[in-house]
């Protein structure tokens, strides 16, 4: 595994995170989702390390950072972990960017520190229960279950079968790419762990997105933009007009060849259309 940055580490009540920091000036904070880690957001750290300073942390099980055994792995719990990280790090002000589990575990710091987050980009994600989704309960329940879980420890699941599947072009999932986020879960007891925790958290944890989504007002009040790879098999449509309704003032960018990682398939037009709202 090569990974592309100046390694940095940082050491949590919850355990050992590790973090890429490139770069100086506003600071731009990454928040990833699974079943990767801030390798994905390598073409936007390269693209404005020159003008902004990128901040990138790996949650714990992921990446390279550590894996506590008695570590919850919840999007709650590693939710309370970025925010400790915040903290140590002492950013004040930042532009929060998040995708898929980004969303839950990086937008409670835009709940209960407003005044840090001075911007939000948002790349195919989500913050709320799905209550009114029988489709996303019923995929949970099966992911989540004891056939899910089998077959995350068994078949390396979702990173074999369910990331390809969401790509808008599985071409774009290249053996290379797709070969950095494998190696970091060869350990059929990690995948079960880390991994398939958050398949049952899509269910499980229905009532810590019920305590985001009540308070997503106030989400509002700076600027945010919306970029969304429509054909996202796992995060669809629908989820981008939730979206609209809570932030009516966002800038929206709809990416129709792209899929559920835009700034991995399409990173030039995630870039040029960063650029737009950074300014």
């Amino acid at each position: 595994m090569a990974y592309p940055f100046a390694s940095h580490f940082v050491d949590l009540h919850a355990g050992r995170v590790h973090y890429a920091d490139e770069g100086a000036g506003e600071v731009l904070l990454f928040v990833h989702g699974t079943p990767t880690y801030s390798y994905e957001y390598r073409h936007l750290i390269e693209a404005f390390r020159g003008t902004h300073r990128c901040i990138a942390p790996d949650h714990l099980g992921f990446g390279l950072s550590a894996r506590p055994a008695h570590f919850e792995y919840s999007p709650e719990a590693h939710a309370a972990v970025l925010d400790a990280f915040v903290a140590r790090l002492g950013l004040q002000r930042y532009t929060l960017v998040v995708h898929d589990f980004g969303g839950p575990i990086g937008l409670p710091l835009c709940l209960r520190h407003p005044e840090q987050v001075t911007r939000l980009i948002l790349l195919n994600t989500w913050m709320w229960p799905f209550d009114d989704d029988p489709k996303m309960r019923r995929r949970a329940a099966v992911a989540g279950g004891p056939v899910g879980r089998w077959m995350y420890r068994h078949l390396n699941f979702s990173l074999k079968v369910l990331m390809p599947s969401v790509y808008g072009r599985r071409a774009a999932l290249t053996p290379e790419m797709h070969r950095q986020y494998l190696d970091i879960f060869t350990d059929k007891d990690a995948r079960v762990l880390v991994l398939h925790a958050l398949a049952r958290a899509l269910n499980g944890s229905r009532d810590f997105y019920a305590s985001l989504w009540a308070e997503r007002d106030r989400l509002q009040g700076r600027p945010a933009a919306i970029i969304w790879g429509l054909k996202d098999s796992a995060f669809t449509p629908s989820q981008l007009a939730r979206w609209r309704t809570v932030l009516p003032d966002a800038r929206v960018f709809e990416l129709p060849e792209a899929g559920h990682w835009p700034h991995e398939e399409d990173p030039d037009r995630v870039i040029d259309i960063m650029k737009q709202v950074l300014g």
